[in-house]
């Protein structure tokens, strides 16, 4: 651990510990309650106005085989995922209600996931991080107040590991398609003289990927050692991955999905005349990062409770690429050969004046991530507050280094031809209450100010200077009630705001204002006997949202662009109906519209305003079904249906753009052999992707430029695509040896 994390905080995070005192006095029960104080916070309660979806640790198993968190959460309403190596192992990204990974606030036991700068989720760095979580919760919009950046299309809470009672340990083993293999370990020494248990992982996950070289190589590992008492929760708790993934960011044109859908067009070698020599082999990401976490809940009496987190997260890595200085007729390829580019003057070398080089560098990010969170809670029969506060700081520093030059220029191996800094700092207090007017009636407060202060030096990857220092102070208030029609129905509405700062490289496109979002929630919900049915209706309006434009940056990010007024508008359903002791259904379906309002934009050298338009990569349809049938007591099949419609990956609602809906199908099998000598039982599990072989793509990119040179004195602004083929039938068996 490179540094030592010296924060300490006011009060903390809550528990219902009445609730928890009345269910049962079982040791194992009050050790999962004490637990859950982690994600208090930041989660909801079943009866609560805010739209949300839970997954248990069993649920994540059946389909637990190496593929990533956001592919796990696939069938979940209003979800679309998709992978750059088109396997879902590897780089993996998770969309909810139209909003990319970067609007989506993740926290990991109560602690910010989000990148602080760039605000994305990087599975990949945590790879078979699935394996350590207890369970989960998705809440779709606004949500509730939670650390770290505003959710503005969801926010996603993770619970690792509960401490179990006694003694466990098990050996997972998965081979599949395209040399796909994952092997873990997990153990528990159980509760050593009723107060201390140790556990942990350890995992590796490779593949070859169904995009050509897009392979992976991921090593990661989690441990955690708790003391535990009636009243007291201790838990020390390290975490973190290695990831080296072959790049398969930039996709394919359309010509080249038709004719060759797995090419990768990545780590291009060509001569001096252009013409291709190959692929370099080591156009790789190369990264690692790890958690340090301290968490500590107390419980006083049956009313008062605190929960102390602590955090430290160190990351460091580089992706390398090879810089071919070639050209196409007398256009350079790349403007990042030249010597100018990398601030050195023309070099004579045998004579010969050398302007550009073919070269190795890498571009790395170092960074660390401190924060500290505190809250307390307060509840009686009618009453629940929790108030607390959050901080945080993030230092990351971006550099490039030259690792070899075709020419001698003047650097040695490890020079840096850029450097520069990025300094974040933030603090939030919130305020939550609930309280229950009757047996009928529920309401439901929720204040948070959060403030933030991101200052940037030094220079970007293009060698331009950034220079930030900017404040942002947010409010943002939630409130909601909750009515008991009955029994069975119950309705709730809410209404909450939340504000956001812009990113990294939105500063280095000059854009600094932030983003606003007022969410109005409407929902019914009805649980009665074998059915259960949640019903809701949304309205997001934006000022100011920062859309994606379709347009990547030479890392293969995503662009964005603000749109001025927009809004979001739409009906999700999902059940979970049981229809016999066998069979059992758990459809969804969101039914959406999302218009950029007025949107303005530069087609052939002018400004037009084309009226109401799509907001990119927001399909107006997006449903999916589990169908599980049990047709003995230890097997389980399931066939998994989703369909995504059509959608635009622009905001010009340009044909270019269009992305095609698909319908997918994935069959799962899971069976649990009991009662034999050695082992608590084997559980096998086997997954059929795509199980009807459709050709699908599920992500892209759209862009524009003007083109002023084919046809002197006029401007004609040129459109393409490009795409993210998906696999076709693939398959993963696994088989689970638990002790």
């Amino acid at each position: 651990m490179k540094n030592v994390l010296l924060y300490l905080t006011l009060l903390l995070l809550s528990i219902n510990l009445t609730a928890q005192e009345k269910s049962t006095d079982s040791t194992q029960t009050k050790i999962e309650k004490l637990d859950e104080v982690l994600v208090k916070s930041v989660r909801v309660e079943a009866d609560s106005p805010i739209t949300h979806s839970n997954l248990s640790k069993e649920e994540l198993a059946t389909r637990n085989l190496g593929q990533d968190i956001p592919i796990l959460l696939n069938y979940l309403p209003g979800v679309v995922t998709t992978s750059d190596a088109g396997t879902g192992v590897g780089y993996t990204y998770i969309r909810v209600r139209g909003s990319d990974a970067s609007r989506v606030n993740v926290t990991l036991n109560g602690i910010p996931f989000n990148d602080a700068e760039s605000q994305g989720t990087f599975w990949v760095n945590l790879p078979d991080f699935a394996s350590s979580v207890e369970n989960l919760q998705l809440q779709r919009g606004v949500g509730t107040s939670t650390n770290g950046s505003g959710a503005f299309g969801a926010s996603l809470n993770l619970l690792t590991d509960a401490v179990s009672e006694k003694a466990n340990a098990e050996i997972s083993n998965t081979v599949g398609s395209f040399g796909t293999r994952k092997h873990n370990l997990k153990f528990s020494t159980g509760l050593l003289n009723e107060k201390i248990e140790i556990a942990g992982r350890l995992s590796a996950i490779a593949s070859d990927g169904y995009v050509d070289r897009a392979s992976s190589d991921l090593k990661s590992y989690f441990v955690q050692g708790s003391y535990v008492n009636d009243n007291t929760l201790i838990k020390a708790i390290t975490f973190g991955g290695h990831e080296i993934t072959y790049q398969s960011w930039n996709g394919i044109d359309k010509t080249t999905l038709e004719n060759d859908r797995r090419f990768n067009p990545i780590g291009f070698q060509y001569d001096a005349e252009g013409n291709l020599q190959g692929f370099y082999e080591n156009e790789v990401d190369n990264y690692k990062q790890d958690h340090y976490q301290l968490h500590w809940n107390q419980r006083y009496d049956n009313n008062w409770s605190t929960n102390l987190g602590l955090n430290y997260t160190y990351g460091r890595g580089f992706f390398e690429q090879y810089v071919d200085e070639w050209h196409y007729g007398n256009v350079l390829f790349s403007d990042q050969a030249t010597l100018a580019f990398l601030g050195v003057n023309p070099v004579t070398v045998n004579g010969e004046e050398i302007t550009q080089t073919d070269y190795l560098r890498r571009r790395w990010l170092q960074n660390d991530f401190y924060v500290a969170n505190a809250s307390v809670n307060y509840k009686d029969n009618n009453l629940d507050i929790d108030f607390g506060g959050f901080y945080s700081y993030y230092d990351g520093d971006h550099f490039g280094e030259i690792v070899w030059t075709e020419n001698p220029i003047g650097f040695q191996s490890g020079d840096k031809y850029y450097f520069g800094n990025g300094k974040k700092t933030e603090y939030s207090v919130f305020g939550k209450t609930t309280y229950r007017i009757n047996d009928k009636w529920s309401a439901f407060l929720d204040l948070q100010g959060r403030f933030v202060n991101y200052k940037t030096s030094g220079l970007t990857s293009k060698r331009v200077a950034l220079q930030v220092d900017k404040n942002y102070a947010f409010f943002n208030p939630k409130m909601g009630a909750t009515f008991q029609v009955n029994d069975v129905n119950q309705v709730y509405v809410s209404y909450a705001r939340a504000n956001r700062e812009p990113r990294r490289d939105d500063f280095e496109n000059d854009i600094d204002t932030a983003e606003r979002l007022n969410d109005i929630e409407l929902g019914w919900r009805l649980a009665k006997n074998k059915i259960v049915v949640n019903t809701n209706l949304y309205y997001m309006w934006y000022r100011d949202q920062l859309v994606l434009t379709g347009a990547l940056d030479d890392v293969g990010a995503p662009i964005r662009a603000t749109s001025g007024e927009s809004y979001r508008l739409g009906i999700e359903i999902d059940a979970d109906i049981t229809l016999s002791d066998q069979f059992v259904i758990k459809p969804n379906v969101s039914l959406s519209t999302n218009k950029n309002k007025d949107f303005i934009t530069s087609r052939d050298g002018s400004f037009v305003n084309l009226g109401d338009t799509n907001i990119s990569y927001s399909p107006n349809i997006v449903a999916g079904n589990m169908f599980m049938y049990r047709p003995i007591k230890n097997l389980q099949l399931g066939l998994l249906s989703k369909f995504v419609g059509e959608q635009y990956m622009g905001n010009i609602d340009s044909e270019v753009s269009k992305l095609d809906s698909f319908f997918i199908n994935d069959l799962n099998v899971v069976y649990e052999i009991k009662n034999i000598p050695v082992f608590k039982s084997i559980v096998l599990t086997g997954l059929v992707n795509n199980v009807f072989d459709q050709e699908y793509v599920s992500n892209g990119y759209f862009f524009t430029f003007d083109d002023d040179f084919s046809n002197p004195g006029t401007v004609t602004t040129i459109e393409g695509a490009g795409f993210y083929p998906q696999a076709g039938i693939n398959f993963l068996l696994g088989a689970t040896l638990k002790f």
